[in-house]
């Protein structure tokens, strides 16, 4: 056998090995691995009121899925805890639903008992994603509140401190949104329902709507941070090639991690579980703990 053909060989072989350790690693391994992402933020019109106060943000548990098993889920509850966190979000897809879309892989009364656990001194706090709607909006909100979570499913929460107050914005899911401008319009009636006054945190479950309540459609001038998931991450990261696929009609830029636009700061988590493909690579399970200062 001629030298370039065994080298042709033993170079298809390494690739093959190598692709076979990657697929190992992101099926066994990188799916239960779970990362604190520690992020400083400084914004713009922040109320040095709430200097240094601390979020902890978990999105998409999808219970049941490859990550998503009862131990990873009781792993969460007890790292976020240790986090001492001011308040925790909870960002929405917390079933994961089989292909018909109403068959979940684990019962939300199991997924809520352990997420019942997690404490924070001014409260932890849900918004719904779309597995959850797909599923039942109102027996998933139900289970979150039976244990003590505060959902915020197109509601308004306050946070005061010393006379000030900070509100906090549950928006609904994107694929609940039929008119963007109605939708805007809630979240500006919801805004103006309540008696307080102060910085806004929207809590969404898809990036995709920070378009749709700043600029021409945006719902407060109070509004500084916006907090999502949905998007995995991607799930995977290949290098030179980045994320093959992102859940987002903005493509990589709503991907995960700090984005600044339209005025406004967000901070897309890629969550813990896993959906469609059982698999992470490169871009582990994580909580993000956002400490927040004014700039």
């Amino acid at each position: 056998m001629a030298t370039s053909s065994r080298n042709i060989i033993l170079a298809t072989l390494l690739a093959a090995l190598s692709l076979l350790c990657c697929l190992v690693y992101a099926y066994f391994i990188e799916p239960f691995r779970l990362v604190v992402n520690q992020q400083q933020l400084n914004v713009d019109g922040w109320d040095p009121e709430f200097n240094g106060f601390r979020a902890v943000l978990i999105s998409d548990i999808h219970g049941g899925s490859r990550g998503g098993d009862v131990e990873s889920i009781e792993r969460i509850v007890e790292t976020a805890n240790t986090q001492n966190p001011d308040a925790i979000f909870l960002l929405g897809d917390y079933v994961s639903t089989e292909s018909d879309r109403r068959t979940i892989k684990m019962p939300m009364p199991e997924i809520a008992n352990i997420l019942g656990g997690l404490r924070a001194k001014r409260g932890v706090f849900a918004v719904l994603g779309n597995h959850d709607g797909w599923f039942g909006r109102q027996s998933v909100a139900a289970e979150l509140e039976r244990v003590g979570i505060t959902v915020l499913d197109g509601k308004v929460s306050e946070i005061a401190n010393n006379g000030h107050v900070l509100r906090i914005i549950g928006l609904r899911d994107h694929m609940q949104i039929v008119d963007w401008e109605g939708f805007s319009a809630d979240a500006k009636q919801m805004l103006a329902a309540g008696e307080g006054t102060g910085n806004v945190i929207a809590l969404e479950h898809s990036p995709d709507v920070l378009p749709g309540i700043t600029g021409d459609l945006a719902i407060s001038r109070d509004l500084k941070l916006m907090f999502a998931g949905h998007t995995h991450g991607g799930q995977l990261w290949l290098p030179v090639f980045g994320y093959p696929a992102i859940p987002s009609s903005y493509g990589q830029k709503y991907a995960a991690g700090y984005v600044r636009d339209f005025g406004v700061e967000m901070f897309v988590t890629t969550g813990t579980g896993t959906s469609i493909l059982p698999f992470r690579f490169l871009v582990p399970p994580e909580i993000a703990v956002i400490r927040i200062d004014a700039k």
